[in-house]
Parts: structure tokens; sequence; C-alpha cells
């Protein structure tokens, strides 16, 4: 197999392995979250204790996102540098052009309304906690929780541009490169990817 071909296809195999990790990666998160936060509501006496449970929550979100992100700029890549020639690959292309055809408006990578729902359902234990929680305590615990509701959306807006502003930067540096059809000419670093 010559570079190329050796770089498409481990480029291909990243994309299912990372595709594969988040959707494992998914119900890991909300079980490891609702068993904490089980455990949080029976057995914790202090109502910031039900941050331990938002860390999970975070850890698991903040995982999800940088395994679809990572995802979204190698498919770019490979979109931009295998998928000119008509004879080529169209398999990103093919499916950049079908995703905002779906009805209802496609599949939600990011699973960001439910995390921002276990979000709100995680203040259930701060506030049903005994003795109750302090204004001071439901302010911190609060902000906190709404804090890392915008951090999702923030997240579901940057995703959904990713792809057109990534497409546009990978096409951008394609441009500038003196022989494209030559991929010695870039060096290619998967840890950035």
């Amino acid at each position: 197999m010559s570079l190329p071909e050796t770089e498409y296809a481990v480029l291909r195999q990243t994309i299912a392995a990372r595709g594969t990790a988040r959707m494992i990666l998914f119900p890991v998160t909300m079980l490891g979250w609702a068993a904490l936060a089980l455990i949080v509501l029976t057995f914790a006496e202090a109502p910031v204790a039900s941050l331990y449970p938002l860390a999970v929550l975070v850890g698991g979100f903040e995982a999800i996102h940088a395994l679809h992100a990572g995802v979204e700029r190698i498919g770019r890549y490979l979109q931009v540098y295998y998928e000119g020639a008509d004879s080529g690959p169209r398999w990103e292309t093919t499916a950049m052009a079908v995703g905002p055809a779906l009805p209802g408006g496609g599949i939600d990578p990011l699973f960001t309304l439910v995390f921002a729902s276990a979000t709100f359902v995680n203040m259930i234990p701060a506030l049903a906690l005994q003795p109750r929680p302090t204004p001071m305590e439901l302010g911190v615990i609060g902000v906190l929780h709404i804090a890392v509701v915008i951090r999702i959306v923030r997240a579901r807006g940057a995703a959904a541009r990713q792809r057109a502003v990534e497409l546009e930067s990978f096409r951008a540096i394609h441009s500038q490169i003196p022989n494209p059809k030559t991929h010695d000419s870039h060096p290619t670093d998967l840890n950035r990817l």
C-alpha cells in the first residue's frame, strides 16, 4: 500500500473507533452518573455532594464532545484531500450532503438533550437532602449546574458549525500546497486530529 492509501485506511479506522467509543461512553457515563446520584441522594449529608455526579456528567460530555470533534475534523480532512477525484472515495462528501436533509433535523451526536436534562435532574439530591441547603450552597450549586448547561448548549452550536468551518479551512490549506497530488508535501499529525 502507498502512503496515501495507508493514511486513508488508518483515518477511516480512526473515525470508526472513535464513533464506537462515543456510543459506549454515553451509556457508561449515564450509568455512572445515575449510580453516583443515587448514592448521594441516599447517603450524603451535604448538599454540595451533588457536585460529584455533576462531575461525572461533565467528564462524560467533554469526552464525547472531544471524540465527535476529532471525528468531524478527520472527516473534513479526508473529504478535501481524498475525495476530490471523481473516481476516488465519496463517503464524507455524500454523508455531508445527506445529513441536513434528514427529517426532524437528524441525530444529536453529542446527546445534548439527555446531558442537559440529567444536569437539571442532578439538582434533586441537593434540594432533597436534610438539613436543607443554605442559600449560599444553593447559589453555588445552581450556578455550577447552569454553567454546565450553558457549556452543553455552546458545544452543540459549535458542533453544528464545525463541518462547514473546517471544510473551508482544509480547502484553504489544500489550495496553498504546491502539488496537492503528493501527500508527502504536508505533515499528518494524528494526535492533533
